[in-house]
């Protein structure tokens, strides 16, 4: 059956079990499968893309058809999708399991295609075309989130954030995440703070360059550091950032040992940084300069 992008908030998804999600706007296929679908199925969610699961076509039919008596209702996602799956989507239809879920996305797909026909026209299955956003629904996005966190804004501020998102409902989610860091302490932000916080499309999120430090991902972090040109006001976003995810760290490991070890011997400068019980933590320290706070920034990355 063919529903609206839109009509999936208030649908009842656990009477459908199989769906295409197709288009050009990811970052609403992306938010709508965190949202919507995400918070039913916990558990057991896997990511398939579609070459390696042609590549590997019996395992996979192992995984989807065997089910053992202590599995919980399977999630499954195949990402980047084509009419090649279609073969293979049919047969798990037609054998009617229990307990599986499966979404299916793929890119923009014209009105001959036969995996958006047969998703169409199946009463057991939903297709849905995500179209790409255009101003006024961005701009209701940034409206919104600034609303929410009361934030004092201007539509000037709304208009940049927009305008530097070149339409992509990803970039700014990744911009208001970056804003929310820089106002932790504060209801307010100005145009210039904004131009200074925000990036071109091409730069990476730095919640992203955070992560894949925390989890030793060297490689993938000097690519990152390497291909943007982090500014002073990015650099304590970074900070503030690793702040962030230490504060779910619910006892004080050797590594924040080591990184207050580290800062105070490479440039003299005293930091405590401490997680109590209540999963609440905080990194003190005195800086006289931006100098001196980049530094900083720079021990960390190497640290992690």
């Amino acid at each position: 059956m063919l529903i609206k992008s839109y009509e999936l908030k208030n649908f009842k998804i656990k009477d459908i079990n199989y769906y295409l999600f197709y288009g050009s706007n990811t970052g609403l296929i992306e938010e709508t499968i965190n949202k919507v679908f995400k918070p039913h199925f916990p558990k057991n969610i896997t990511n398939y893309d579609e070459n390696d699961l042609l590549n590997n076509i019996h395992n996979f039919k192992e995984i989807v058809f065997n089910k053992s008596f202590f599995d919980d209702e399977k999630f499954i996602i195949i990402n980047r999708a084509s009419n090649k799956i279609l073969e293979v989507i049919q047969q798990i239809i037609e054998a009617n399991l229990q307990d599986l879920k499966i979404i299916i996305k793929a890119g923009i797909l014209d009105k001959k295609s036969k995996l958006r026909s047969y998703f169409e026209k199946n009463k057991s299955t939903v297709s849905a075309a995500f179209y790409e956003d255009n101003q006024q629904s961005l701009a209701l996005i940034v409206q919104n989130f600034f609303k929410e966190k009361k934030i004092n804004t201007s539509n000037e501020i709304i208009n940049l954030i927009v305008e530097r998102s070149k339409g992509n409902r990803i970039n700014i989610n990744n911009e208001l995440e970056k804003i929310l860091l820089y106002t932790k302490n504060s209801n307010r932000i100005s145009l210039g703070d904004v131009l200074k916080l925000t990036n071109l499309t091409e730069n990476h999120n730095i919640s992203e360059l955070v992560d894949q430090s925390l989890s030793k991902n060297k490689k993938k972090t000097l690519n990152i550091l390497n291909e943007n040109s982090l500014n002073a006001e990015e650099n304590i976003l970074i900070i503030r950032t690793f702040l962030s995810k230490l504060k779910n760290t619910k006892s004080k490991d050797v590594n924040i040992s080591d990184l207050e070890k580290n800062i105070s011997e490479k440039i003299g400068l005293n930091v405590m940084i401490k997680n109590d019980k209540r999963n609440k933590g905080s990194i003190t320290f005195f800086h006289k300069d931006i100098e001196q706070l980049n530094k900083i920034i720079e021990i960390i990355k190497l640290h992690y």
